[in-house]
């Protein structure tokens, strides 16, 4: 008997499996100030989109440098020298949530193939799943394909280089403006990461608090 075709799930990585806020805040609280960090945080999550509509063919390190610009313009501010990059600077170092590697070997030991679909660079998404410590199969890099997520670039090169099966196919994320609505418009089956408890709509194919049990749920969704 032949081998069944494989299963593939398809993950966002900053704010799924990396601890974006946090990396993000702790940066801006460094730089303008603790009692600034929740409310300029709330601002960065604003002016980024637009910056990659603007932009699509920007490095995500630059879009990050220019929301961070206008960020200390809105506050009336200068950058110190050096600290343009202090965001791509410091991804590297973004904590994994801890969940995460257990969650994703668990996955990967059941047979499904790991895939990141990233608003990110190549060099930034590489330590990242280094970090992560689990083998992925490869990475859609929004700075190589000059598509950022919501956008439906990133789904269209992932079929057209590893020809996976639509059917066999699951994105797991947590945002659900860059990932679940386009995965929705796809008809791709989505696991919406709800780390936030955020109520958004439409809704997903499955939800989960965090990516414990992830490995239970994609089997579900495709046997």
């Amino acid at each position: 008997m032949a081998d069944a075709a494989p299963r593939w799930a398809t993950f966002d990585c900053y704010g799924t499996l990396v601890d974006w806020n946090a990396g993000i805040s702790g940066q801006l609280g460094r730089l303008f100030g603790a009692d600034a960090q929740k409310r300029l945080l709330a601002r960065y999550h604003v002016i980024e989109p637009r910056v990659q509509r603007a932009q699509p063919d920007a490095r995500y390190r630059d879009v990050m440098a220019t929301v961070l610009a206008q960020l200390a313009d809105e506050e009336g501010t200068v950058l110190p020298d050096g600290e343009r990059d202090a965001l791509g600077r410091s991804l590297p170092d973004w904590p994994v949530f801890p969940e995460v590697p257990g969650a994703l070997a668990e996955t990967h030991d059941r047979g499904w193939r790991l895939v990141a679909l990233t608003n990110s660079d190549r060099d930034l998404i590489e330590a990242s799943m280094q970090a992560i410590g689990v083998p992925f199969d490869g990475a859609v890099v929004a700075s190589e394909i000059g598509s950022y997520k919501p956008q439906h670039g990133h789904w269209r090169v992932f079929y057209e280089t590893y020809g996976a099966d639509p059917a066999r196919h699951v994105h797991v994320a947590q945002s659900h403006f860059h990932d679940v609505v386009p995965a929705g418009e796809l008809g791709i089956p989505s696991v919406w990461i709800n780390r936030l408890g955020e109520d958004a709509h439409p809704p997903p194919t499955r939800e989960r608090g965090d990516l414990n049990g992830l490995a239970d749920v994609l089997d579900e969704l495709v046997a």
